[in-house]
């Protein structure tokens, strides 16, 4: 079933427009729920997200979750973080011609089997104690309520404060993120909240 926020996503981008239709047509022949995650169309069978369809200044395409296992006989698809991904993989189009409705057909009911058939890259767990950077901890000396409320998160929405500090080279960086992340701590808003509840 057509999602409106999925035509608004793809009515907004103009210059992937017809690419986007026609790969969304070849997925709402499947018994595929649609819906927006991350800010993008996703697509979920059986409560499990099974692919996302994407638009960027280059080239627009369909993102497998857990694109690894496909067997990618034709070598079309990219793993476009190979650093951060080991599951996902891409399938690039730059214009309606490269688009084979049969070959997107074919490889998203194999990724529907595959997760059917339970084949899922399990994100493996940060077991590191989570370093406080020394700007953080000084914030945490001056209030008391703020240590408090940073103690309440998860140890891995910890990190991310932590590490969002911490990958900062220069000190006023530093300093403006503490800043920004002081009324999310006391909120009780993670850093990466609004990618997680789309």
């Amino acid at each position: 079933m057509m999602n409106p926020k999925v035509t608004d996503y793809i009515s907004s981008n103009i210059k992937w427009q017809k690419e986007l239709e026609i790969i969304r047509n070849v997925l709402l022949e499947l018994p595929l729920e649609e819906d927006i995650k991350w800010g993008i169309p996703a697509y979920i069978y059986k409560k499990k997200n099974i692919m996302g369809l994407s638009a960027f200044k280059n080239y627009c395409g369909l993102w497998f979750h857990h694109g690894c296992f496909l067997k990618d006989e034709i070598n079309i698809l990219i793993n476009a973080q190979k650093d951060k991904t080991k599951g996902m993989r891409q399938m690039r189009f730059i214009s309606v011609d490269e688009i084979d409705t049969d070959i997107v057909k074919q490889y998203v009911l194999e990724a529907m089997a595959n997760s059917e058939a339970g084949l899922e890259v399990k994100p493996k767990k940060n077991t590191n104690p989570v370093v406080i950077p020394e700007e953080l901890n000084i914030q945490f000396s001056k209030n008391e309520k703020l240590k408090y409320k940073f103690n309440e998160f998860t140890l891995s929405k910890q990190r991310e404060f932590c590490e969002y500090i911490l990958s900062a080279k220069r000190e006023a960086t530093k300093q403006s993120r503490i800043e920004k992340i002081i009324p999310m701590i006391l909120n009780k808003i993670g850093l990466n909240d609004k990618y997680r509840n789309c």
